[in-house]
C-alpha cells in the first residue's frame, strides 16, 4: 500500500532536543540549544534549520554526508553552531549568545533529508531568560526531613523508655508490698499477739 509505504518513511527521520524541551537561562550569559537527528536509511545534503517563534531564522546548515561536518548557509552573528554530525550522534545543536530578555521564547529544530523522499521532522524548545538564577539546595529539604525524622525517632523512644520505667517502678512497689505483709505476720507470731502461737499455752496453774 503506498500510503503505509509514505508513513513509515516519514516515521525513519527523528529530531530530538532530549529529555525537557525547557531550558533557562541567565540574562547576558551564552545558552546552549541541544538538537540531535536520527535516520534509518542514512542521509545526504541534508538541511537543518533553527527558528525563533516560528517565523525568523536564525541558523541554517547544509549536511553533505555522514563523512563531512555541516556547512553554514547563513547565521545569525550571536548563533554559534557547536555540533557535529561525523561523530556517533547527529549533534546540530547551537549556543545562542549575550542571551538578553527579548531571546526568551519557541526555538524549532527542523530537519530535511532528501534522502529519505525530503522527509521533515523537527523538535521545539521554549527558552526562558531570568535575571538571577536561583538554585535549588535539596540538601537543606534533607537536613529537615533527617532532624524532623530523629525527632519522631527520639519522642518513640522516649515513650518506650518511659513505659519500661513505669513499669519496672510498678514491679518495685508490688514487690515492696509483698515484703511488708510477710514481715508483720512473722512479726505478729513472734510478739505473741493476738492470733499469734503465744495464745496457745496453757494458763500458769496457781
Amino acid at each position: 500500500l503506498p500510503g503505509l509505504h509514505v508513513f513509515a518513511i516519514a516515521l525513519a527521520l527523528e529530531v530530538s532536543v532530549g529529555k525537557t524541551n525547557t531550558v533557562m537561562a541567565l540574562n547576558n550569559s551564552n545558552v546552549l540549544l541541544p538538537c540531535t537527528f536520527t535516520t534509518c536509511i542514512g542521509f545526504q545534503d541534508l538541511v537543518f534549520t533553527w527558528y525563533f517563534n516560528s517565523t525568523e531564522m536564525i541558523y541554517h546548515g547544509k549536511i553533505k554526508s555522514k563523512a563531512s561536518e555541516p556547512i553554514v548557509v547563513a547565521r545569525n552573528p550571536r548563533v554559534e553552531f557547536v555540533g557535529s554530525t561525523t561523530g556517533k550522534e547527529n549533534n546540530i545543536s547551537i549556543v545562542l549568545q549575550n542571551v538578553e530578555f527579548s531571546d526568551a521564547g519557541k526555538y524549532t529544530c527542523h530537519v530535511k533529508n532528501p534522502k529519505e523522499k525530503d522527509a521533515q521532522h523537527n523538535a521545539t524548545i521554549f527558552l526562558t531568560v531570568v535575571q538571577k538564577m536561583v538554585e535549588t539546595d535539596n540538601t537543606v529539604t534533607l537536613i529537615i526531613l533527617g532532624v524532623v525524622g530523629g525527632l519522631i525517632g527520639l519522642l518513640i523512644l522516649f515513650m518506650l523508655i518511659k513505659r519500661v520505667v513505669l513499669f519496672i517502678i510498678k514491679k518495685t512497689q508490688d514487690g515492696k508490698k509483698e515484703c511488708l505483709v510477710s514481715s508483720s505476720g512473722n512479726d505478729n507470731t513472734e510478739n505473741g499477739l493476738a492470733g499469734s502461737k503465744a495464745e496457745q499455752k496453757a494458763p500458769p496453774k496457781a
